[in-house]
């Protein structure tokens, strides 16, 4: 009897740990398709494809798990993101090694979460297209709000999709309005063709702008010294990183579609406190000239100098100014310095050959937009004195001078700063901010695909 409990005391414990054995192991498969799935929106039609599939499997061989772990790692490495622990190939239980593989990247749970609900909704037959036939503002009734609200509810932007309740209430308005503003609308609650487009838009495509978005910031990141500014042109938005935490941060507004801000990186070395503007031609021939054919007291009024191609400082009554703007035109227009500047009270000079740099702006109501593309490329920043103020503090050693040269507004002054703040111009159409919300927003250059709808039709409609 002793005997054959021995035996079985021994198998149950073979039993036992071949049975933990092969639960990590089921775990390991689980956050290595994590992995897999996130890289394979990155790379498509890849060998992360057909890894998906592997671990999906039932049985899967070791060399193949090997394989899958290496291919991981070689991604990751050629991003020069760090993974949690590079020795993977040395830790015997694949869970530890799994977990070994994941990225050290602030938010990757949160956006592997959000990568994996929004996969599941694609494996769903409920995104078919909403039409949508006219603008329904709060308090209005239209078929379409029940599918609406059920479409907010899948997106995690209203908690209750029980009701069947055709009528834009309170509660759908705001629902409306955290959705638009995690899109980057108008939150106005009102549905019209932009907040109708991203509602449409297909959960798989999501997940890819998600996904790819976050690697490329993460390799951006992974890349840059300890203080730095970057200014995300498809958010409008400027962040001042020190020290790997954001000290400042300032809405922007960059330049139209048909003038596109470039990307680029750069260093800014000296601040322009009063700048006068010389206004680039394409400027000049397409937005000053045609007011100046209106009204040749455009000129005087905004306080523009005009120079003829030999420097010569040109002087002509308005009504000549309006006729000679009908006809070729060789002249170069200079605004002086003052309240009314266009660049206003700072402009903030790196070298690039675009000649574009960040400034002030004399029409701050702009900033008040959803869609701030709206310049001809420069970058205009809302706090600006903010800006100014912190490389005072921080970039200035000769400070009485700094501020002597602030007292004559009238007056150009350069100063050199005493180090260099690097500058970053990048495009991200996706992430996950501080409240673990995916942000989304508008392709405004056309430099990614189109987003996906089910039918584009939905999009467009006449005479709103």
């Amino acid at each position: 009897m002793g005997f054959c409990r021995f035996i079985c005391c021994i198998s149950l414990l073979c039993f036992s740990v071949v049975s933990l054995a092969d639960e990590r192991l089921q775990r390991a498969k689980k956050m290595l398709y994590q992995q897999v799935s996130l890289i394979a929106l990155v790379k498509p039609n890849s060998e992360f494809d057909q890894h998906k599939v592997v671990l999906t499997q039932a049985s899967v061989k070791s060399d193949a798990i090997q394989q899958i772990e290496t291919d991981i790692q070689a991604f990751w490495q050629s991003k020069q993101i760090p993974i949690n622990n590079a020795a993977v190939n040395k830790l015997d239980d694949p869970f530890i090694r799994a977990l070994a593989l994941e990225p050290q990247l602030a938010g990757y749970l949160q956006v592997q979460n959000r990568i994996r609900h929004l996969m599941w909704l694609a494996e769903q037959d409920w995104w078919q297209p909403i039409q949508l036939s006219q603008l329904i503002r709060p308090g209005k009734q239209d078929p379409i709000i029940a599918d609406v609200v059920k479409r907010l509810w899948l997106l995690g932007d209203i908690e209750n999709s029980a009701s069947e309740s055709t009528i834009l209430d309170s509660s759908v308005a705001n629902a409306l309005k955290r959705f638009q503003l995690r899109h980057g609308l108008k939150p106005d609650a009102v549905i019209g063709p932009e907040t109708m487009k991203w509602l449409n838009i297909l959960p798989a495509e999501r997940a890819s702008i998600l996904a790819n978005n976050f690697v490329q910031r993460a390799e951006f990141m992974a890349q840059r010294e300890e203080r730095f500014l970057v200014i995300n042109i498809p958010a409008f938005e400027m962040e001042l990183f020190n020290e790997g935490r954001v000290e400042l941060a300032s809405k922007v507004i960059v330049g139209k579609p048909y003038r596109p801000t470039p990307l680029l990186s750069s260093s800014i070395s000296n601040v322009v406190i009063n700048p006068s503007w010389r206004v680039p031609k394409k400027i000049l021939y397409n937005d000053l000239l045609p007011q100046v054919r209106k009204d040749g007291n455009y000129i005087a009024e905004r306080n523009f100098d005009v120079y003829d191609r030999d420097d010569n400082r040109m002087q002509r009554t308005a009504e000549q100014w309006s006729d000679l703007a009908k006809g070729p035109f060789p002249y170069r227009f200079v605004q002086r310095p003052g309240l009314n500047n266009t660049l206003g009270r700072y402009k903030f000079y790196f070298p690039n050959d675009f000649s574009v740099y960040l400034h002030d702006t004399s029409d701050p109501e702009l900033f008040e937009r959803s869609n701030r593309a709206l310049s001809s490329g420069c970058i205009r920043v809302q706090n600006v004195e903010g800006l100014a103020n912190w490389m005072a503090a921080n970039l200035v050693k000769d400070k009485q001078t700094w501020v002597d040269r602030h007292r004559d507004r009238t007056r150009t002054q350069w100063f050199a700063l005493n180090a260099k703040l690097n500058v970053h111009l990048v495009y991200w159409t996706a992430w996950m901010d501080d409240s673990n919300q995916a942000q989304f927003r508008n392709d405004i250059y056309q430099m990614h695909s189109q987003p996906q709808v089910q039918d584009h039709e939905s999009a467009q409609i006449n005479d709103l």
